[in-house]
This record gives structure tokens, sequence and C-alpha cells, in this order.
């Protein structure tokens, strides 16, 4: 590849954190996201549940902004490649907005599991 710098473990954290802080800039639904998250963290650690239980909790919540992320990519990569609509530019949009819809369902499907069991 072309555009590939060489790997290194600082870098790559440097570019990865750059990522980060242009989806909070420019991604409002992460932003939102990740806002609703810092309020539900510390319900995590204060809770009295078992460790899966907790770690459930805290993975479905990042499952949201790890396919936020994706999805985000995918929106870049789409602008990127044409600027007209295009079906297979929405379709593509879609896909990836259906991805995050799920991984939010799936994270109220986990929060209500553990908090609602008998």
């Amino acid at each position: 590849m072309l555009n590939k710098p060489k790997y290194s473990l600082f870098s790559n954290t440097l570019y990865a954190l750059k990522g980060f802080k242009d989806l909070i800039k420019n991604e409002s639904s992460f932003r939102l996201e990740v806002i609703i998250i810092l309020f539900l963290l510390p319900i995590i650690f204060i809770v009295d549940k078992d460790l899966v239980e907790k770690l459930f909790l805290l993975g479905s919540v990042f499952l949201i902004l790890i396919v936020e992320a994706i999805n985000g990519a995918i929106e870049r990569v789409v602008d990127l490649v044409t600027k007209e609509y295009h079906p297979l530019a929405g379709k593509a949009k879609d896909a990836g907005s259906s991805a995050v819809f799920i991984s939010i369902v799936f994270a109220v499907i986990v929060w209500s599991s553990v908090f609602l069991k008998g």
C-alpha cells in the first residue's frame, strides 16, 4: 500500500487519538453517545453486579462507540468518492447507520437484562 506509514506504536496511538478527536469535533451522534456513556460508566462501577455482568454493560456501550466510529469512516469514504447523490452511496451510509442502530438496541437489551432480571 502506498499510503501506509511505517508501523510505530507511538505513531499509531497518535493517529487513533487524532481520529477520536475528529469524531468528537465533527460527528454530533458520536459526541452525544460519548456524553451519554460518560453518565453510564459510573453506574457500572457503583452497582452491585458480578464482574461478568459489569463487563457486558461496559462492552455494550463501547460497542456503540466502535460501530459509530466505523460508520463515520464509511460516511467519509463515501463523501470522498462522490459528493453527488448516488443510490449505492445512500445504501452504504444507510447500512452504517443500521449497524449503529443495532449496536444501540443490543446495549438496551444488555442493560435491561442485567437490571431487570429477577
